[in-house]
């Protein structure tokens, strides 16, 4: 495009703002005050809720396996605007038994994150949810000292150990669930687990079989499921009013 082309678009441009009708400007400024209105914080009506559970799923795997063992809790808060601050912690452990090696490992944990709720509630006093959510996780890893043989057809099978060690284990997780209130306070769901482990090559010699908390201590990437029983503490907030009943 030329210059005397685009000098004459710039022109008409000018000009034509001049003559806009004042009607225009007084529509839009209209429309920019009906946004900002429509911007005002929607007020929060649920109400205080605080959740303390035990996941059932462990416990009964514990009774099937007999190289380890695992215990896991959880509490959450809602906030406001469907956000949970959620706490999971546990402790667990595992025992190597093979014919060349052995040894033990023991680990407390802790995971910490958040829920948000993915379905609209259907009112004040509604608490059932699906959720998507994020978790940082953390366990510390105790190995006791191990113990090997070294199968060798000209020296025969010597046997030697190594010192026990304490190492932390972090990782990432992604999850999706769903809890729902069976009666009264007392709720039940099931939360699916994503996870990656963020410094595995920290402990790759003598990986634990089994890190409460995560799982197989050998792998990088590990997909879990809880079952959760909970049950929910509730208070009112400040400024909401309940509300009316419907007589019928």
């Amino acid at each position: 495009m030329s210059a005397r082309s685009i000098c004459a678009y710039i022109y008409i441009l000018t000009f034509s703002t001049l003559f806009v009708p004042s009607s225009v400007y007084a529509q839009a400024n209209t429309a920019a005050t009906d946004t900002t209105e429509h911007k005002v914080k929607k007020k929060e009506t649920a109400g205080h809720q605080l959740c303390i559970g035990a996941d059932i799923v462990h416990p009964v795997m514990n009774n099937y396996t007999n190289d380890r063992y695992g215990y896991e809790f959880e509490a959450d808060y809602y906030l406001r605007n469907e956000f949970y601050l959620v706490g999971e912690g546990g402790w667990g452990g595992s025992t190597v038994n093979y014919t060349d090696l052995k040894y033990t490992t023991t680990n407390d944990f802790f995971r910490l994150g958040f829920n948000k709720t993915i379905l609209t509630r259907n009112g004040p006093k509604d608490w059932d949810m699906m959720f998507f959510g994020l978790r940082m996780g953390y366990a510390d890893v105790t190995r006791s000292n191990a113990t090997y043989v070294i199968t060798d057809s000209l020296w025969g099978s010597p046997t030697g150990s190594t010192s026990g060690k304490s190492f932390p284990v972090y990782w990432m997780e992604l999850n999706l669930g769903m809890r729902v209130e069976l009666l009264k306070g007392l709720l039940a769901g099931w939360t699916l687990r994503g996870k990656f482990v963020m410094n595995g090559r920290s402990f790759n010699d003598l990986a634990p079989l089994y890190i409460a908390g995560y799982g197989k201590g050998d792998k990088n990437t590990k997909f879990d499921l809880n079952v959760y029983v909970s049950y929910a503490i509730r208070w009112k907030r400040k400024g909401v009013a309940e509300p009316p009943k419907i007589i019928k």
